[in-house]
């Protein structure tokens, strides 16, 4: 079984997405690292440019019938049995964000990428199967539960659980207005 572990910056993808990996026994696969390997990304500057369509062949031919648990902010883009989107009040990942030294254009992309649900809504036009999980006041450990719990349960699909229309004077401050 594919496992991808998707969701905006800074909502805890890869801690979650190794420890889901140790508890299901699955190997971990950062989809960075992958792609890198593979000469499918290229680092330009600090970011990383990726061909997603190479890299969901190259996912495909790679861990069909495998069992992994694939980490990253594109782990939604490539081929999955399931995808978990994992949420997180985006005035956090502003903070998490700030805390890594992200520049302020990319920190406000990615506050506004989770207050609109950006990587969500590429999920469910991507794949069936979507369990969103909102990590908010939750430890590592407890997602893992409950998505060791859904997955145990045989939910396949659960999306709109969490929405932060209502956080926008919470996280204004980090978005960019007036063209900066």
């Amino acid at each position: 079984m594919i496992i991808a572990v998707s969701g905006t910056p800074g909502v805890g993808k890869t801690t979650v997405s190794k420890i889901l990996s140790e508890r299901l026994g699955y190997e971990y696969v950062s989809i960075k690292d992958f792609a890198l390997a593979k000469g499918i990304g290229e680092k330009v500057g600090d970011e990383i440019e990726i061909d997603v369509d190479e890299l969901s062949r190259a996912v495909g031919d790679e861990f069909s019938g495998r069992d992994v648990v694939i980490d990253g902010h594109l782990s939604h883009l490539v081929p999955a049995d399931v995808v978990v989107v994992l949420r997180l009040h985006p005035k956090m990942v502003a903070e998490r964000l700030e805390s890594r030294g992200y520049p302020r254009k990319k920190l406000a992309e990615n506050v506004e990428a989770e207050l609109v649900d950006v990587i969500l809504v590429e999920a469910i036009e991507e794949n069936e199967n979507v369990i969103e999980v909102d990590t908010t006041g939750k430890t590592p450990d407890e997602v893992v539960d409950e998505i060791l719990s859904l997955l145990n349960e045989g939910v396949k699909r659960r999306v709109g659980i969490v929405d932060w229309s209502w956080a926008y004077d919470d996280v204004v401050q980090y978005l960019m207005l007036g063209g900066d």
